[in-house]
């Protein structure tokens, strides 16, 4: 039985996971999982019906009729959602603040948690978010906790959030960069 290699990239938000994790996957061949696109994937269902995304009860009562898939094509993730790809619809601003409110609540991370346990049990993967050492990937055969300084988080997310829409000011990156890093994550699992 061959023996497949997990690398979990955690850290704060603007910090650098994703382009680090999927340069070193690309290096080294393994999958690149993007946890924080499977998040905003269920924040994405959880808007299109409405539901808030601090509404614990909405959100508890719609989990089980979200299904999710991935593909690669090109090397590229995509997020297939009951059947659709919305991979471009999730990469904006709004659904990155809607996303980290619906992650938040522990009926989404108990529902993703074995989907991206299976990826990591079925491929060589390298996998990026928050709680990925601790909690996704307890046992990973490499962890890395990547930070940066609050003022080059709050540059790369304006650049990124330059990309996705309308241009924000440094000081809204800054300040969004600081309220997601007071969204409580999971308790840690050593």
């Amino acid at each position: 039985m061959s023996k497949f290699v997990s690398i979990a990239i955690d850290g704060p938000a603007g910090a650098g996971k994703s382009t680090m994790a999927r340069a070193c996957a690309q290096a080294l061949g393994y999958l690149y999982v993007d946890t924080g696109a499977i998040y905003r994937t269920v924040g994405y269902y959880m808007r299109l019906m409405g539901v808030g995304p601090k509404d614990k009860d909405g959100i508890a009562r719609l989990i089980d009729e979200v299904n999710i898939d991935i593909r690669y094509e090109d090397g590229v993730q995509h997020m297939i959602l009951n059947g659709a790809d919305v991979t471009g619809e999730i990469r904006t601003p709004e659904m990155s603040m809607y996303a980290s409110g619906v992650s938040a609540q522990p009926c989404v991370r108990a529902f993703l948690l074995d989907m991206q346990r299976q990826l990591a049990r079925t491929h060589s993967v390298v996998m990026d978010g928050r709680d990925i050492g601790t909690v996704v990937l307890p046992k990973a055969d490499v962890k890395i906790f990547l930070t940066a300084s609050a003022e080059a988080r709050s540059a790369a997310l304006t650049s990124c959030s330059r990309r996705a829409t309308k241009r924000p000011t440094r000081r809204s990156s800054l300040r969004r960069s600081s309220a997601t890093d007071r969204i409580p994550s999971a308790p840690s699992r050593r």
